[in-house]
């Protein structure tokens, strides 16, 4: 039974990886998680400089999933590639950094500082806002989507994937612009955005008022962004976006999905990601498949 899959050259020996910003570097999961029977971990955003993040509180419970307004609170790139790359080198899985930024050259100076590092690939995580355009996400406009993707790949050593937010009228063209301006590869969802109000306390939940869903809620959304984005372009799609179980991952790999990733089910049991190659592996036995390759975008 084959369940390997390719992107931009790099193998993975089964399609299921973490979902940036809930997995950190996998430290926090050790003792839980076979990080060996990964695919890849995905690490926790990472900025060129320490960020300290929103104000508290920052994380919600919704019907079927949870807002979150962390921030990309982290530590920076010194800590995180003397820290987090040497622990995950230790095991037999693949490393894909996420990266975050508010400007242009904040990317660019750390996709140029991660090409020498022994990672595999960038996820480059385009919600964050841009503050030299008023604050909107980098992946909420066509130009600036272009404009920062090619200006990675002039720097960057390493395959790029775009993580593309939903927050868009029309995510088929995000997915044909990233793949224009050179992107090897194309993750979503990202979260959307929602709001609670606590009703007694007349007061936003969340101190930053609006945060990022997540979870089980918005995963009809992501399947069908998937399956618009596989029908838009060539390049690879790893598709996330309330990841449960293995029957979830199938239905976004049957949309097109070369491989998924697996977030807020991660805070709920932490065992999620390891059984969900092991419900593949056993849909695939129960149905003769011998290839994954047999469903990734069997549905037209």
């Amino acid at each position: 039974m084959n369940t390997t899959v390719k992107i931009a050259g790099t193998e993975f020996k089964n399609p299921v990886m973490s979902a940036s910003g809930t997995f950190g570097s996998g430290m926090e999961y050790e003792e839980f998680v076979n990080l060996n029977k990964l695919g890849a971990v995905v690490t926790k955003g990472v900025s060129n400089i320490p960020w300290e993040g929103n104000p508290t509180p920052r994380v919600a419970e919704t019907y079927g999933g949870m807002l979150n307004a962390i921030g990309l609170q982290n530590p920076g790139l010194d800590v995180f590639c003397s820290r987090d790359i040497p622990f995950l080198q230790k095991y037999d899985t693949k490393i894909i950094v996420n990266v975050c930024g508010k400007s242009v050259s904040d990317y660019i100076e750390a996709v140029e500082r991660l090409s020498d590092e022994p990672v595999d690939m960038l996820e480059i995580n385009v919600s964050c806002p841009n503050v030299k355009e008023g604050a909107i996400a980098f992946g909420q406009d066509p130009k600036a989507l272009d404009n920062i993707t090619r200006e990675i790949k002039a720097h960057s050593k390493k395959p790029v994937i775009m993580k593309l937010s939903p927050n868009v009228t029309d995510i088929a063209l995000m997915a044909r612009t990233a793949e224009n301006a050179g992107a090897d590869a194309i993750s979503l969802i990202n979260t959307i955005t929602g709001m609670k109000i606590d009703i007694n306390r007349r007061k936003f939940v969340l101190a930053n008022k609006t945060g990022g869903l997540s979870g089980p809620a918005i995963k009809p959304i992501a399947v069908r962004m998937v399956y618009q984005c596989a029908q838009a372009v060539n390049i690879p799609i790893i598709g996330m976006g309330g990841i449960a179980n293995a029957e979830d991952a199938i239905e976004f790999l049957m949309a097109g999905a070369t491989a998924v990733a697996v977030g807020a089910m991660n805070f709920v049991n932490p065992y999620t990601m390891t059984e969900v190659i092991d419900g593949i592996e056993g849909f695939m036995k129960k149905n003769n498949i011998s290839d994954i390759h047999e469903i990734i975008g069997c549905v037209r």
